[in-house]
């Protein structure tokens, strides 16, 4: 007699395969080239607008009551100054974000580190964005400034530009160092030019000796015009031309990490 093995039925399963998500190719170091070069020409047309159209056009050094008046004489266009700025913020982000993607294949480090930089001035360039807020309140004189006689809040505006102006100088000296290191890349990648590269450092140095001489010469305005001199050459056609390579030539040929 033979024992019969009697064999469980298989148990239905409801379990379904499964799904398989869609996976998005990485950036390529020509899209984030193109990326930050678009930014850069979008940098310089809002911040000739903001500083130079809105900013420097306002502010009367010295004269309290002068910048307070030409603030509450033109609120609007000062406000587009504010958004201006603003712009210039969310902009940098993005970035330094995209120079982070085009040179991490080169030295990830340091590309790292380059882009922490520049999103450190951007920070800096946000808290000043608030003292310009600031500024507008106080030159306006609404609602519970009021209270405040016209000279105090005059003097308290021009308190304000000024903090929007050190904010921004200190985040200049993290920006000079993120030049420094965008120079660096280009020099390890070997492949824009070498004189741009330069250019770059030289461009970085002159940001941070100038933010420095702000803080250490208290005769500071009797060499602004050297300083500005020093700082614009360079940066205008370091920046100028790094863009310029963004959106011609930089990241062609290369695969992304």
């Amino acid at each position: 007699m033979t024992a019969t093995v009697r064999l469980a039925p298989p148990v239905p399963t409801t379990a379904e395969p499964p799904i398989a998500h869609p996976v998005h190719p990485p950036t390529s170091p020509r899209r984030a080239a193109l990326i930050a070069g678009v930014g850069y020409v979008a940098l310089f047309v809002l911040a000739v607008f903001a500083n130079f159209f809105v900013f420097e056009a306002m502010l009367v050094p010295g004269d309290a009551t002068a910048t307070a008046a030409n603030i509450a004489d033109a609120p609007g266009l000062f406000r587009l100054g504010v958004v201006a700025f603003l712009a210039i913020f969310v902009i940098d982000v993005v970035v330094a974000w995209a120079l982070h993607l085009l040179f991490r294949a080169d030295d990830h480090d340091l590309s790292l580190a380059s882009a922490w930089l520049r999103l450190a001035y951007t920070l800096m360039l946000g808290v000043g964005v608030v003292f310009l807020a600031q500024a507008l309140q106080l030159a306006g004189g609404s609602g519970f400034l009021a209270a405040l006689d016209a000279d105090a809040r005059a003097a308290q505006a021009l308190v304000a530009l000024d903090s929007f102006e050190v904010a921004w100088l200190v985040g200049l000296v993290a920006f000079g160092l993120h030049l420094g290191a965008l120079g660096a890349l280009l020099l390890r990648s070997r492949r824009g030019p070498r004189a741009l590269a330069v250019l770059l450092v030289v461009a970085g140095v002159a940001y941070v000796l100038d933010t420095l001489a702000h803080l250490l010469l208290g005769n500071y305005e009797q060499y602004s015009s050297t300083f500005l001199a020093v700082v614009a050459v360079p940066s205008v056609v370091a920046e100028g031309w790094f863009g310029l390579w963004l959106l011609t030539r930089a990241g062609r040929g290369r695969v992304a990490a």
